[in-house]
């Protein structure tokens, strides 16, 4: 090989290599504008099923206080035995609903994630 074929060749490739780094510079910025509209798009649907939930909630609050006033006047229980009996309802679905949701989120993280957990539980309890 020639003295004047070498630095050809080097710049040959010093431009592809610049190529490769100029798409990737690319790929990457993409990819971040990708995952800025991610984020807000999964903080305003996490929003949303929040206020889904409160208004099922008072939803449901409402049809309980229905279903105890049916229940007085149609059946003519007292309120104490009619209260009693909805809130042993109310727990047995409310742990039900628990343990389909402990089984539903548990599996393997990454140490990353576990860690960022860590940490947000740690400043919310305020623990050091």
């Amino acid at each position: 090989m020639s003295e004047s074929q070498r630095p050809r060749g080097l710049g040959a490739a010093a431009r592809v290599t610049a190529l490769a780094s100029s798409v990737m510079d690319l790929h990457v910025r993409i990819a971040l504008q990708e995952m800025d509209r991610e984020k807000r798009r999964l903080i305003s649907g996490g929003i949303f099923l929040a206020m889904g939930a409160i208004f099922m909630l008072f939803a449901l609050l409402a049809l309980e206080i229905m279903l105890v006033i049916w229940m007085k006047n149609t059946l003519n229980w007292q309120l104490e035995w009619i209260l009693l009996g909805l809130g042993l309802i109310d727990l047995a679905l409310a742990g039900l609903s628990l343990r389909i949701g402990g089984y539903l989120a548990k599996g393997p993280y990454l140490p990353e994630t576990l860690e960022g957990l860590s940490r947000t539980t740690k400043a919310v309890l305020g623990k050091s």
